[in-house]
Protein backbone atom coordinates (compact mmCIF):
# COMPACT_ATOMS: atom_id res chain seq x y z
CA UNK A 1 0.00 0.00 0.00
CA UNK A 2 1.44 3.72 -0.83
CA UNK A 3 0.52 6.82 1.41
CA UNK A 4 -2.00 8.84 -0.84
CA UNK A 5 0.41 11.74 -0.87
CA UNK A 6 3.28 9.59 -2.46
CA UNK A 7 -0.04 8.33 -4.78
CA UNK A 8 -0.80 12.26 -5.48
CA UNK A 9 2.84 13.10 -6.49
CA UNK A 10 2.83 9.67 -8.83
CA UNK A 11 -0.82 11.27 -10.56
CA UNK A 12 1.05 14.40 -11.29
CA UNK A 13 4.05 12.28 -12.67
CA UNK A 14 1.96 10.54 -14.77
CA UNK A 15 0.31 14.22 -16.04
CA UNK A 16 3.73 14.80 -17.03
CA UNK A 17 4.28 17.38 -14.31
CA UNK A 18 7.59 19.41 -14.85
CA UNK A 19 7.25 22.14 -12.08
CA UNK A 20 5.31 23.11 -8.83
CA UNK A 21 5.16 26.85 -7.90
CA UNK A 22 3.99 27.82 -4.60
CA UNK A 23 4.70 28.43 -0.90
CA UNK A 24 3.64 25.02 1.17
CA UNK A 25 2.40 25.34 4.63
CA UNK A 26 1.75 23.23 7.58
CA UNK A 27 -0.90 20.96 5.70
CA UNK A 28 1.02 20.26 2.89
CA UNK A 29 3.72 18.53 4.89
CA UNK A 30 3.32 15.05 3.92
CA UNK A 31 3.11 16.28 0.11
CA UNK A 32 5.86 18.12 0.30
CA UNK A 33 7.73 15.03 1.86
CA UNK A 34 6.38 12.84 -1.69
CA UNK A 35 7.59 15.82 -3.73
CA UNK A 36 11.08 15.49 -2.17
CA UNK A 37 11.43 11.94 -3.74
CA UNK A 38 10.42 12.94 -7.55
CA UNK A 39 12.76 12.53 -9.67
CA UNK A 40 11.03 14.91 -12.71
CA UNK A 41 8.64 17.19 -10.47
CA UNK A 42 10.94 20.42 -9.20
CA UNK A 43 9.14 22.76 -6.94
CA UNK A 44 9.60 26.16 -7.45
CA UNK A 45 9.60 27.92 -3.90
CA UNK A 46 7.69 31.20 -4.87
CA UNK A 47 7.79 34.17 -1.82
CA UNK A 48 3.88 34.66 -2.15
CA UNK A 49 0.93 32.34 -3.67
CA UNK A 50 -0.28 34.92 -6.14
CA UNK A 51 3.35 34.84 -7.69
CA UNK A 52 3.30 31.40 -7.91
CA UNK A 53 0.04 31.30 -9.51
CA UNK A 54 0.63 33.91 -12.18
CA UNK A 55 3.69 31.38 -13.13
CA UNK A 56 1.73 28.24 -12.96
CA UNK A 57 -0.52 30.18 -15.53
CA UNK A 58 1.99 31.31 -18.03
CA UNK A 59 3.56 27.57 -17.76
CA UNK A 60 0.30 26.62 -19.31
CA UNK A 61 -0.29 29.17 -21.79
CA UNK A 62 2.96 28.47 -23.55
CA UNK A 63 2.88 24.31 -23.28
CA UNK A 64 -1.27 23.81 -23.06
CA UNK A 65 -0.68 21.71 -20.28
CA UNK A 66 -1.58 22.66 -17.01
CA UNK A 67 0.82 24.41 -14.98
CA UNK A 68 0.17 23.16 -11.16
CA UNK A 69 0.89 25.93 -8.13
CA UNK A 70 -0.21 24.60 -4.25
CA UNK A 71 -0.26 26.75 -1.12
CA UNK A 72 -1.53 25.66 2.51
CA UNK A 73 -5.35 26.50 3.80
CA UNK A 74 -6.87 29.75 4.74
CA UNK A 75 -4.80 32.65 3.76
CA UNK A 76 -2.41 30.51 1.48
CA UNK A 77 -5.37 29.19 -0.80
CA UNK A 78 -7.38 33.50 -0.81
CA UNK A 79 -3.87 34.10 -2.13
CA UNK A 80 -4.76 32.50 -5.03
CA UNK A 81 -7.92 33.54 -6.07
CA UNK A 82 -6.81 36.49 -8.27
CA UNK A 83 -4.23 33.71 -10.06
CA UNK A 84 -7.07 31.59 -10.27
CA UNK A 85 -9.04 34.56 -12.10
CA UNK A 86 -6.03 35.68 -14.53
CA UNK A 87 -5.80 31.86 -15.40
CA UNK A 88 -9.90 31.04 -16.06
CA UNK A 89 -10.55 34.22 -17.82
CA UNK A 90 -7.48 33.88 -19.61
CA UNK A 91 -7.93 30.79 -20.92
CA UNK A 92 -4.41 29.55 -19.43
CA UNK A 93 -4.26 25.72 -17.94
CA UNK A 94 -3.91 25.38 -14.46
CA UNK A 95 -4.21 23.43 -11.33
CA UNK A 96 -4.22 24.70 -7.84
CA UNK A 97 -3.66 22.30 -4.96
CA UNK A 98 -4.52 23.38 -1.66
CA UNK A 99 -4.23 22.23 2.35
CA UNK A 100 -6.67 21.51 4.80
CA UNK A 101 -6.89 20.87 8.08
CA UNK A 102 -8.07 17.09 8.75
CA UNK A 103 -11.76 16.68 8.02
CA UNK A 104 -12.13 13.62 10.18
CA UNK A 105 -10.93 14.24 12.90
CA UNK A 106 -9.82 17.65 13.86
CA UNK A 107 -8.35 19.74 17.73
CA UNK A 108 -8.04 22.93 16.16
CA UNK A 109 -11.78 23.98 16.01
CA UNK A 110 -12.39 26.08 13.13
CA UNK A 111 -8.99 27.44 13.12
CA UNK A 112 -7.80 28.93 9.79
CA UNK A 113 -11.08 27.35 8.07
CA UNK A 114 -12.99 28.35 5.54
CA UNK A 115 -14.96 26.62 3.23
CA UNK A 116 -12.07 27.15 -0.20
CA UNK A 117 -14.07 25.00 -2.41
CA UNK A 118 -16.74 26.87 -2.34
CA UNK A 119 -14.96 29.82 -2.39
CA UNK A 120 -13.37 28.39 -6.16
CA UNK A 121 -16.44 27.09 -7.42
CA UNK A 122 -16.71 31.09 -9.54
CA UNK A 123 -13.37 31.15 -10.80
CA UNK A 124 -12.86 27.36 -11.66
CA UNK A 125 -14.20 24.97 -13.98
CA UNK A 126 -13.56 22.21 -11.33
CA UNK A 127 -12.95 22.56 -7.60
CA UNK A 128 -13.31 19.28 -5.05
CA UNK A 129 -11.77 18.23 -1.79
CA UNK A 130 -10.52 14.94 -1.87
CA UNK A 131 -12.24 12.92 1.12
CA UNK A 132 -10.45 9.33 0.30
CA UNK A 133 -7.07 8.63 -0.79
CA UNK A 134 -8.83 5.65 -3.20
CA UNK A 135 -10.71 8.87 -5.14
CA UNK A 136 -7.07 10.44 -6.00
CA UNK A 137 -6.43 9.35 -9.78
CA UNK A 138 -9.95 9.99 -11.09
CA UNK A 139 -9.90 13.25 -9.11
CA UNK A 140 -6.42 14.05 -10.32
CA UNK A 141 -7.25 13.01 -14.14
CA UNK A 142 -10.88 14.93 -13.95
CA UNK A 143 -9.22 18.12 -12.84
CA UNK A 144 -6.09 18.03 -15.61
CA UNK A 145 -8.66 17.24 -18.14
CA UNK A 146 -11.28 20.38 -17.59
CA UNK A 147 -8.08 22.56 -17.40
CA UNK A 148 -6.77 21.55 -20.68
CA UNK A 149 -9.52 20.77 -22.32
CA UNK A 150 -11.57 23.89 -24.61
CA UNK A 151 -11.47 26.13 -23.19
CA UNK A 152 -8.55 25.91 -21.03
CA UNK A 153 -8.56 26.90 -17.11
CA UNK A 154 -8.50 26.61 -13.76
CA UNK A 155 -8.89 23.35 -11.71
CA UNK A 156 -8.66 23.00 -7.45
CA UNK A 157 -8.23 20.50 -5.42
CA UNK A 158 -7.99 20.81 -1.48
CA UNK A 159 -5.91 17.80 -0.28
CA UNK A 160 -6.49 17.80 3.51
CA UNK A 161 -3.64 16.87 5.82
CA UNK A 162 -5.52 13.46 7.35
CA UNK A 163 -6.01 12.26 3.96
CA UNK A 164 -2.92 12.94 2.69
CA UNK A 165 -1.47 10.64 5.35
CA UNK A 166 -3.93 7.72 4.92
CA UNK A 167 -3.10 4.58 3.15
CA UNK A 168 -4.07 3.45 -0.52
CA UNK A 169 -3.79 0.60 -3.01
CA UNK A 170 -4.59 2.83 -5.92
CA UNK A 171 -3.01 3.14 -8.98
CA UNK A 172 -2.46 6.24 -11.12
CA UNK A 173 -4.27 6.70 -14.33
CA UNK A 174 -2.78 7.31 -17.84
CA UNK A 175 -3.70 10.14 -19.72
CA UNK A 176 -6.49 9.46 -22.33
CA UNK A 177 -5.94 10.09 -25.86
CA UNK A 178 -8.52 12.94 -26.59
CA UNK A 179 -9.56 14.61 -30.38
CA UNK A 180 -11.57 17.90 -30.03
CA UNK A 181 -14.80 17.58 -32.30
CA UNK A 182 -15.24 18.58 -35.85
CA UNK A 183 -17.86 21.63 -36.94
CA UNK A 184 -20.75 20.37 -38.41
CA UNK A 185 -20.62 20.46 -42.39
CA UNK A 186 -23.89 22.42 -42.64
CA UNK A 187 -22.18 25.48 -40.11
CA UNK A 188 -19.13 25.16 -42.66
CA UNK A 189 -21.39 25.64 -45.86
CA UNK A 190 -22.97 28.57 -44.33
CA UNK A 191 -19.83 30.09 -43.31
CA UNK A 192 -18.37 29.36 -46.83
CA UNK A 193 -21.35 30.60 -48.47
CA UNK A 194 -21.54 34.16 -46.72
CA UNK A 195 -17.92 34.69 -47.42
CA UNK A 196 -18.58 33.91 -50.64
CA UNK A 197 -21.09 36.28 -51.55
CA UNK A 198 -19.82 39.19 -49.30
CA UNK A 199 -18.24 42.35 -51.07
CA UNK A 200 -15.66 43.21 -47.82
CA UNK A 201 -14.92 40.35 -45.57
CA UNK A 202 -12.52 40.76 -42.77
CA UNK A 203 -10.87 38.31 -40.04
CA UNK A 204 -10.65 38.93 -36.20
CA UNK A 205 -7.97 36.59 -34.57
CA UNK A 206 -8.97 35.79 -30.87
CA UNK A 207 -6.97 34.39 -28.03
CA UNK A 208 -8.52 30.72 -29.11
CA UNK A 209 -6.84 31.01 -32.45
CA UNK A 210 -3.41 30.57 -30.77
CA UNK A 211 -3.12 27.39 -31.15
CA UNK A 212 0.28 25.19 -33.03
CA UNK A 213 -2.31 24.25 -36.04
CA UNK A 214 -4.68 26.80 -35.99
CA UNK A 215 -1.82 29.42 -36.99
CA UNK A 216 -0.70 27.04 -39.91
CA UNK A 217 -4.43 26.83 -41.12
CA UNK A 218 -4.76 30.31 -40.62
CA UNK A 219 -1.63 31.56 -42.47
CA UNK A 220 -2.35 28.88 -45.56
CA UNK A 221 -6.23 30.81 -45.85
CA UNK A 222 -4.67 34.23 -45.56
CA UNK A 223 -2.64 33.40 -48.69
CA UNK A 224 -5.28 31.80 -50.64
CA UNK A 225 -8.18 34.41 -50.07
CA UNK A 226 -6.02 37.34 -49.24
CA UNK A 227 -8.45 38.10 -46.96
CA UNK A 228 -6.92 40.82 -44.46
CA UNK A 229 -6.84 40.19 -40.26
CA UNK A 230 -6.80 41.77 -37.40
CA UNK A 231 -5.92 40.58 -34.07
CA UNK A 232 -7.41 41.00 -30.40
CA UNK A 233 -4.54 41.47 -27.51
CA UNK A 234 -4.86 37.92 -26.74
CA UNK A 235 -4.03 37.24 -30.18
CA UNK A 236 -1.16 39.01 -31.06
CA UNK A 237 1.30 37.03 -33.30
CA UNK A 238 -0.80 34.04 -33.97
CA UNK A 239 -0.39 35.51 -37.74
CA UNK A 240 3.46 37.10 -38.40
CA UNK A 241 2.14 41.26 -38.40
CA UNK A 242 4.58 42.02 -40.96
CA UNK A 243 2.36 40.04 -43.12
CA UNK A 244 0.99 42.40 -45.85
CA UNK A 245 -2.69 41.22 -45.03
CA UNK A 246 -2.65 42.32 -41.21
CA UNK A 247 -4.46 45.84 -40.74
CA UNK A 248 -3.25 45.81 -36.88
CA UNK A 249 -4.08 44.88 -33.06
CA UNK A 250 -7.21 46.46 -31.25
CA UNK A 251 -6.18 47.65 -28.61
CA UNK A 252 -8.67 49.63 -28.15
CA UNK A 253 -12.32 49.00 -28.84
CA UNK A 254 -13.69 51.83 -30.67
CA UNK A 255 -12.36 55.10 -32.83
CA UNK A 256 -8.83 53.61 -33.56
CA UNK A 257 -7.22 52.75 -37.07
CA UNK A 258 -8.31 49.18 -37.31
CA UNK A 259 -11.88 50.25 -36.51
CA UNK A 260 -11.89 51.96 -39.76
CA UNK A 261 -10.91 48.82 -41.21
CA UNK A 262 -13.55 47.26 -39.19
CA UNK A 263 -16.16 49.50 -40.45
CA UNK A 264 -15.46 48.73 -44.27
CA UNK A 265 -15.95 45.25 -43.97
CA UNK A 266 -19.57 43.72 -44.71
CA UNK A 267 -18.77 40.33 -43.10
CA UNK A 268 -16.63 39.84 -40.17
CA UNK A 269 -15.07 36.22 -39.15
CA UNK A 270 -14.48 36.15 -35.28
CA UNK A 271 -12.01 33.44 -34.95
CA UNK A 272 -11.31 32.29 -31.35
CA UNK A 273 -13.16 34.65 -29.43
CA UNK A 274 -14.70 35.33 -26.49
CA UNK A 275 -17.07 38.33 -24.68
CA UNK A 276 -14.52 37.60 -21.90
CA UNK A 277 -12.17 39.06 -23.69
CA UNK A 278 -12.48 43.10 -24.12
CA UNK A 279 -14.14 43.17 -27.36
CA UNK A 280 -12.28 44.63 -30.45
CA UNK A 281 -15.49 45.77 -31.95
CA UNK A 282 -18.67 46.71 -31.14
CA UNK A 283 -21.56 44.86 -33.42
CA UNK A 284 -24.48 47.00 -34.08
CA UNK A 285 -28.19 46.42 -35.35
CA UNK A 286 -28.30 46.26 -38.92
CA UNK A 287 -24.35 46.39 -38.80
CA UNK A 288 -22.25 43.91 -40.79
CA UNK A 289 -22.82 40.28 -40.41
CA UNK A 290 -20.60 37.60 -37.98
CA UNK A 291 -19.43 34.69 -38.12
CA UNK A 292 -18.50 33.25 -34.66
CA UNK A 293 -15.57 30.13 -35.30
CA UNK A 294 -15.01 28.55 -31.85
CA UNK A 295 -15.05 25.95 -29.99
CA UNK A 296 -17.51 27.10 -27.39
CA UNK A 297 -20.59 28.56 -28.89
CA UNK A 298 -20.97 32.37 -28.82
CA UNK A 299 -22.14 33.64 -25.25
CA UNK A 300 -24.86 36.59 -26.36
CA UNK A 301 -24.11 39.88 -25.51
CA UNK A 302 -25.45 43.78 -26.51
CA UNK A 303 -22.52 44.15 -28.42
CA UNK A 304 -21.67 40.39 -29.64
CA UNK A 305 -24.34 38.52 -31.31
CA UNK A 306 -23.05 37.00 -33.88
CA UNK A 307 -25.41 35.20 -36.95
CA UNK A 308 -23.74 32.24 -38.00
CA UNK A 309 -21.55 29.94 -35.51
CA UNK A 310 -19.06 27.89 -36.48
CA UNK A 311 -18.29 25.63 -33.67
CA UNK A 312 -15.94 22.74 -33.09
CA UNK A 313 -12.21 22.37 -33.34
CA UNK A 314 -10.84 25.91 -34.77
CA UNK A 315 -8.10 24.39 -36.85
CA UNK A 316 -10.10 21.90 -38.61
CA UNK A 317 -13.20 24.80 -39.76
CA UNK A 318 -10.61 27.04 -40.78
CA UNK A 319 -9.13 24.22 -42.85
CA UNK A 320 -12.39 22.80 -43.97
CA UNK A 321 -13.70 26.50 -45.08
CA UNK A 322 -9.64 27.20 -47.12
CA UNK A 323 -10.71 24.24 -48.81
CA UNK A 324 -14.50 24.61 -49.80
CA UNK A 325 -14.13 28.50 -50.53
CA UNK A 326 -13.57 29.76 -53.99
CA UNK A 327 -12.16 33.14 -53.37
CA UNK A 328 -14.24 36.25 -54.83
CA UNK A 329 -12.77 38.17 -57.39
CA UNK A 330 -14.67 41.22 -57.11
CA UNK A 331 -13.60 41.41 -53.22
CA UNK A 332 -12.12 44.87 -52.05
CA UNK A 333 -9.82 45.55 -48.88
CA UNK A 334 -8.84 48.91 -50.58
CA UNK A 335 -10.19 50.99 -47.25
CA UNK A 336 -9.10 48.40 -44.78
CA UNK A 337 -5.36 48.18 -46.07
CA UNK A 338 -6.03 52.45 -46.31
CA UNK A 339 -6.23 52.38 -42.61
CA UNK A 340 -3.38 49.93 -42.28
CA UNK A 341 -1.00 52.59 -43.96
CA UNK A 342 -2.54 55.12 -42.33
CA UNK A 343 -1.89 53.83 -38.84
CA UNK A 344 1.69 53.35 -39.86
CA UNK A 345 1.98 56.65 -41.19
CA UNK A 346 0.52 58.05 -37.07
CA UNK A 347 2.88 55.56 -35.53
CA UNK A 348 6.22 56.66 -37.05
CA UNK A 349 5.17 60.12 -36.85
CA UNK A 350 5.45 59.87 -32.74
CA UNK A 351 8.08 56.71 -32.25
CA UNK A 352 11.12 59.11 -32.98
CA UNK A 353 10.15 61.14 -30.32
CA UNK A 354 13.26 60.99 -27.83
CA UNK A 355 12.53 63.07 -25.07
CA UNK A 356 13.29 62.27 -21.11
CA UNK A 357 11.74 60.74 -19.39
CA UNK A 358 10.72 58.11 -22.37
CA UNK A 359 7.79 58.75 -24.31
CA UNK A 360 6.10 54.87 -25.05
CA UNK A 361 5.96 55.27 -28.60
CA UNK A 362 10.08 55.87 -28.32
CA UNK A 363 10.11 52.75 -26.19
CA UNK A 364 8.21 50.35 -27.73
CA UNK A 365 10.19 51.38 -30.89
CA UNK A 366 13.28 50.44 -28.97
CA UNK A 367 12.18 47.32 -27.21
CA UNK A 368 11.07 45.88 -30.80
CA UNK A 369 14.34 46.69 -32.33
CA UNK A 370 16.03 45.31 -28.94
CA UNK A 371 14.23 42.24 -29.17
CA UNK A 372 14.75 38.92 -31.43
CA UNK A 373 12.46 37.57 -33.32
CA UNK A 374 11.73 34.77 -31.34
CA UNK A 375 12.23 36.85 -27.72
CA UNK A 376 9.08 37.54 -25.22
CA UNK A 377 7.86 40.62 -23.81
CA UNK A 378 5.14 40.18 -20.69
CA UNK A 379 3.54 42.71 -19.93
CA UNK A 380 1.97 43.63 -16.83
CA UNK A 381 -1.08 45.82 -16.59
CA UNK A 382 -0.87 49.81 -17.01
CA UNK A 383 -1.22 52.38 -19.81
CA UNK A 384 1.82 51.24 -21.83
CA UNK A 385 -0.27 48.05 -22.29
CA UNK A 386 -2.20 50.24 -25.06
CA UNK A 387 0.76 51.22 -26.58
CA UNK A 388 2.26 47.65 -27.12
CA UNK A 389 -0.83 46.02 -28.24
CA UNK A 390 -1.60 48.74 -30.94
CA UNK A 391 2.80 49.48 -32.00
CA UNK A 392 4.37 46.29 -31.16
CA UNK A 393 4.92 43.81 -33.84
CA UNK A 394 4.60 40.79 -32.98
CA UNK A 395 6.16 37.97 -34.95
CA UNK A 396 5.89 34.80 -33.46
CA UNK A 397 2.71 33.29 -31.38
CA UNK A 398 3.28 33.46 -27.41
CA UNK A 399 6.00 36.05 -28.02
CA UNK A 400 3.72 39.08 -26.59
CA UNK A 401 1.85 38.38 -23.36
CA UNK A 402 -0.49 40.13 -22.27
CA UNK A 403 -3.88 40.09 -19.93
CA UNK A 404 -6.98 41.46 -21.58
CA UNK A 405 -9.26 39.55 -20.09
CA UNK A 406 -9.20 39.94 -16.03
CA UNK A 407 -6.27 42.58 -16.92
CA UNK A 408 -4.54 42.16 -13.36
CA UNK A 409 -1.69 43.98 -12.34
CA UNK A 410 1.22 42.19 -10.90
CA UNK A 411 1.81 39.26 -13.30
CA UNK A 412 4.03 40.78 -15.42
CA UNK A 413 7.14 39.61 -13.43
CA UNK A 414 6.13 36.22 -12.58
CA UNK A 415 4.47 35.83 -16.46
CA UNK A 416 8.36 36.40 -17.52
CA UNK A 417 10.20 34.19 -14.81
CA UNK A 418 7.77 30.99 -16.33
CA UNK A 419 8.58 32.31 -19.57
CA UNK A 420 11.93 32.57 -19.14
CA UNK A 421 11.90 28.41 -16.97
CA UNK A 422 9.85 27.01 -20.16
CA UNK A 423 12.50 29.26 -23.09
CA UNK A 424 15.66 29.27 -21.37
CA UNK A 425 17.38 29.39 -24.48
CA UNK A 426 15.12 32.54 -25.71
CA UNK A 427 15.42 36.52 -24.24
CA UNK A 428 12.24 37.40 -21.89
CA UNK A 429 11.59 40.87 -21.03
CA UNK A 430 8.95 42.00 -18.07
CA UNK A 431 7.75 45.37 -18.98
CA UNK A 432 6.18 46.89 -15.82
CA UNK A 433 4.75 49.80 -14.43
CA UNK A 434 5.68 51.04 -10.81
CA UNK A 435 2.81 50.14 -9.36
CA UNK A 436 2.34 46.72 -10.77
CA UNK A 437 6.09 45.62 -10.20
CA UNK A 438 5.68 46.30 -6.96
CA UNK A 439 2.77 43.91 -6.20
CA UNK A 440 5.31 40.98 -6.79
CA UNK A 441 8.86 42.29 -6.25
CA UNK A 442 9.29 39.93 -3.99
CA UNK A 443 9.60 37.54 -6.75
CA UNK A 444 12.89 39.33 -8.00
CA UNK A 445 14.64 36.56 -5.19
CA UNK A 446 13.04 33.69 -6.53
CA UNK A 447 14.16 34.89 -10.33
CA UNK A 448 17.59 35.04 -9.03
CA UNK A 449 17.82 31.96 -6.81
CA UNK A 450 16.67 29.98 -10.00
CA UNK A 451 19.50 31.96 -12.22
CA UNK A 452 17.05 32.76 -14.36
CA UNK A 453 17.76 35.26 -17.61
CA UNK A 454 15.31 38.31 -17.83
CA UNK A 455 15.25 41.67 -17.90
CA UNK A 456 12.95 43.43 -16.35
CA UNK A 457 11.80 46.96 -17.62
CA UNK A 458 10.39 49.53 -14.51
CA UNK A 459 8.05 51.84 -16.32
CA UNK A 460 8.38 54.43 -13.52
CA UNK A 461 5.75 57.50 -13.26
CA UNK A 462 5.16 57.73 -9.23
CA UNK A 463 1.81 56.88 -10.03
CA UNK A 464 -0.80 54.88 -10.74
CA UNK A 465 -0.24 56.10 -14.74
CA UNK A 466 -4.15 54.47 -16.46
CA UNK A 467 -6.00 55.94 -13.76
CA UNK A 468 -4.25 58.89 -13.55
CA UNK A 469 -4.93 59.63 -17.52
CA UNK A 470 -8.54 58.39 -16.87
CA UNK A 471 -8.97 60.42 -14.37
CA UNK A 472 -7.92 63.63 -16.38
CA UNK A 473 -9.71 62.63 -19.12
CA UNK A 474 -13.31 62.92 -16.98
CA UNK A 475 -12.70 66.01 -15.97
CA UNK A 476 -11.68 65.20 -12.26
CA UNK A 477 -8.67 66.88 -10.86
CA UNK A 478 -5.48 65.01 -10.57
CA UNK A 479 -5.69 63.37 -6.72
CA UNK A 480 -5.10 60.22 -4.93
CA UNK A 481 -3.07 58.76 -6.97
CA UNK A 482 0.68 59.31 -6.93
CA UNK A 483 3.31 57.64 -4.73
CA UNK A 484 6.81 57.11 -3.57
CA UNK A 485 8.72 54.45 -4.80
CA UNK A 486 12.06 52.76 -3.65
CA UNK A 487 15.44 53.42 -5.44
CA UNK A 488 15.20 50.45 -8.08
CA UNK A 489 18.63 49.73 -8.71
CA UNK A 490 19.52 49.12 -4.91
CA UNK A 491 16.23 47.15 -4.49
CA UNK A 492 17.61 45.17 -7.40
CA UNK A 493 20.56 44.71 -5.95
CA UNK A 494 19.33 43.84 -2.51
CA UNK A 495 18.37 40.91 -4.25
CA UNK A 496 21.48 39.84 -6.02
CA UNK A 497 20.02 41.23 -9.23
CA UNK A 498 21.94 44.15 -11.14
CA UNK A 499 20.29 47.56 -11.15
CA UNK A 500 20.41 50.26 -13.77
CA UNK A 501 18.88 53.40 -13.92
CA UNK A 502 18.25 54.91 -17.72
CA UNK A 503 19.37 58.56 -18.13
CA UNK A 504 18.45 59.23 -21.60
CA UNK A 505 16.72 57.93 -24.21
CA UNK A 506 20.16 57.02 -26.11
CA UNK A 507 20.78 55.20 -22.83
CA UNK A 508 17.72 53.12 -22.69
CA UNK A 509 18.76 51.85 -26.12
CA UNK A 510 22.39 50.70 -24.56
CA UNK A 511 20.83 49.44 -21.44
CA UNK A 512 18.38 47.42 -23.45
CA UNK A 513 20.89 45.52 -25.55
CA UNK A 514 23.15 45.21 -22.84
CA UNK A 515 20.85 43.53 -20.33
CA UNK A 516 19.39 40.89 -23.09
CA UNK A 517 22.69 40.00 -24.23
CA UNK A 518 24.13 39.58 -20.68
CA UNK A 519 23.34 36.71 -18.21
CA UNK A 520 21.04 37.31 -15.07
CA UNK A 521 18.79 38.91 -13.42
CA UNK A 522 18.34 42.81 -14.79
CA UNK A 523 16.48 45.83 -13.47
CA UNK A 524 16.26 49.10 -15.85
CA UNK A 525 14.70 52.08 -14.10
CA UNK A 526 13.12 54.32 -17.38
CA UNK A 527 11.35 57.39 -16.08
CA UNK A 528 8.36 57.55 -18.48
CA UNK A 529 6.37 60.71 -19.57
CA UNK A 530 2.38 59.57 -19.72
CA UNK A 531 1.57 63.71 -20.93
CA UNK A 532 0.63 62.54 -24.15
CA UNK A 533 -1.40 59.72 -23.74
CA UNK A 534 -4.32 60.91 -26.10
CA UNK A 535 -2.12 60.90 -28.94
CA UNK A 536 -3.25 57.25 -29.03
CA UNK A 537 -6.89 58.06 -29.37
CA UNK A 538 -6.68 61.57 -30.96
CA UNK A 539 -5.97 60.43 -34.26
CA UNK A 540 -5.27 63.36 -36.77
CA UNK A 541 -6.65 62.43 -40.06
CA UNK A 542 -5.31 65.74 -41.41
CA UNK A 543 -1.54 64.76 -41.70
CA UNK A 544 -2.35 60.99 -42.93
CA UNK A 545 -2.37 59.02 -46.37
CA UNK A 546 -4.69 60.58 -49.44
CA UNK A 547 -6.24 57.07 -49.08
CA UNK A 548 -7.43 57.01 -45.12
CA UNK A 549 -8.89 60.66 -45.71
CA UNK A 550 -11.41 59.32 -48.02
CA UNK A 551 -12.58 56.86 -45.25
CA UNK A 552 -15.99 57.55 -43.22
CA UNK A 553 -15.41 58.89 -39.17
CA UNK A 554 -15.83 55.72 -37.27
CA UNK A 555 -19.13 56.61 -34.94
CA UNK A 556 -16.97 56.39 -32.31
CA UNK A 557 -14.12 58.12 -32.89
CA UNK A 558 -13.21 61.37 -30.79
CA UNK A 559 -14.31 63.94 -33.72
CA UNK A 560 -17.50 62.43 -33.51
CA UNK A 561 -17.75 63.58 -29.82
CA UNK A 562 -17.56 59.89 -27.60
CA UNK A 563 -14.94 60.88 -24.70
CA UNK A 564 -11.31 59.62 -24.83
CA UNK A 565 -11.85 57.79 -21.41
CA UNK A 566 -14.25 54.93 -22.89
CA UNK A 567 -12.12 53.86 -25.44
CA UNK A 568 -9.58 51.12 -23.75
Amino acid sequence: MAKASDLFIQCLEEEEVEYIFGVPGEENLDMLDSLSRSTSIQLILARHEQGAGFMAATYGRHTGKAGVCMATLGPGATNLVTSAAYAQLGGMPILMVTGQKPIKKSKQGRFQILDVVDMMKPLTKFTHQLASADNIPSRVREAFRLAEEEKPGATHIEFPEDIAAEKTESMPLKRSLTRRPNADVKSIRAAVHALENAQSPILVVGAGANRTMTCRMLRQFIEKTGIPFLTTQLGKGVIDERHPKFVGCAALSAGDFVHHAVEAADLIVNIGHDVIEKPPFFMQPGGAQVIHISSKTAEVDPVYFPQIEVVGDIANAIWQIKQNIVPNGGWTFDAMLAARKGQVAHTASISGDARFPIFPPYLVEQVRAAMPEDGIICLDNGVYKIWFARDYPAYRPNTVLLDNALATMGAGLPSAMASAMVYPERKVMAICGDGGFMMNSQEMETAVRLKLNLTVLILNDNSYGMIRWKQANMGFKDWGLTYGNPDFVKYAESYGAFGYRAESAEHLKKLLVHTLDTPGVHLIDCPVDYSENDQILNIDIKMLSKELQSLPLSPASPENGMHPGSFE
